[in-house]
């Protein structure tokens, strides 16, 4: 067994106390809620501190962010400190937050779709190790510890200046690396969002998890906390696209055995975890 994969026993761990020879609830039955609701309970954390995480055996952290294929063209984007769009006051963002299914025709433009990356994984610090390698990332969001366990994936269906495609965000750089510009991934990405309002948005943000960013420190303890953390995220990009006019609505329902190939994802080590098209309204 792996450093990396020495958790997989961690997580796998049934809380203190549990029967290990008993057969689980079924779900629906008075039992099998409370065993499902115990993913939602801060229970935990007195075994966790028992525990030895792979932060804790010096195993060396993830990387920050996934590098991007050496041949992928790259976009930059416009600067978080040049940016001129999204200057609404937060408590009319607020106020004004609604989720909006369908979208007009016209097109975001670079500015704000670097506005809105910005606003939902944007680096505002980097903390470096002596040797100057960084170690941590402190962004537009909160996570649990700064793990930040996801990547950004941003199907581009009308953005003025940008190709139609599929793009990953990378935050440490501010740019875009383009993915795949397969001219039917749109339809098929609707599809694998049971019809949900894909083709109709100007983009789609669909993030995907990376869990063993968050495991490394927090071992058992992580589904939690991503699922935590990717509400963080999707709420900024609500404020943020009612900032510029837009909106969005997040989807849940979505199917992951469709959805994590059409990403070029293994569906274990990274997959699917939210989306949320982007569009115009009024």
């Amino acid at each position: 067994m792996t450093k990396k994969r020495t958790e997989a026993a961690i997580r796998q761990a049934k809380p203190a106390g549990a029967n290990a020879d008993a057969a689980p609830a079924a779900s629906g039955t008075t039992a099998g809620r409370e065993a499902e609701r115990q993913f939602l309970k801060a229970t935990r954390w007195g075994e966790w501190r028992l525990n030895q995480t792979d932060q804790l055996r010096g195993v060396a952290p993830p990387p920050l962010q996934k590098s991007p294929d050496p041949q992928a063209p790259l976009v930059d984007l416009v600067a978080p400190e040049d940016l001129a769009v999204g200057a609404m006051p937060v408590a009319e963002a607020i106020r004004s937050r609604r989720s909006h299914r369908s979208f007009n025709q016209e097109p975001l433009t670079i500015e704000e779709v670097s506005f809105l990356l910005w606003a939902t994984q944007g680096v505002r610090e980097l903390a470096r190790s002596d040797d100057g390698t960084v170690v941590r990332s402190f962004r537009t969001v909160p996570s649990g510890g700064a793990r930040h366990p996801f990547e950004t994936y941003l199907l581009v269906n009308r953005v003025t200046g940008l190709p139609a495609g599929l793009y990953r965000y990378l935050p440490l750089d501010h740019q875009l690396c383009l993915v795949s510009a397969e001219p039917d991934l749109a339809g098929e990405i609707h599809v694998a969002c049971h019809g949900q309002y894909v083709l109709d948005a100007a983009v789609v943000f669909l993030w995907t998890a990376i869990p063993y960013r968050t495991e490394w420190r927090y071992g058992f303890l992580s589904p939690k906390l991503v699922a935590q953390d990717s509400g963080h995220v999707c709420q900024n990009l609500y404020l943020a696209a009612t900032a510029i006019g837009a909106g969005t609505c997040a989807i849940g329902a979505y199917d992951q055995d469709a959805l994590d190939p059409l990403l070029g994802v293994d569906g274990t080590e990274e997959f699917a975890i939210y989306v949320a098209p982007v569009g115009k309204i009024g």
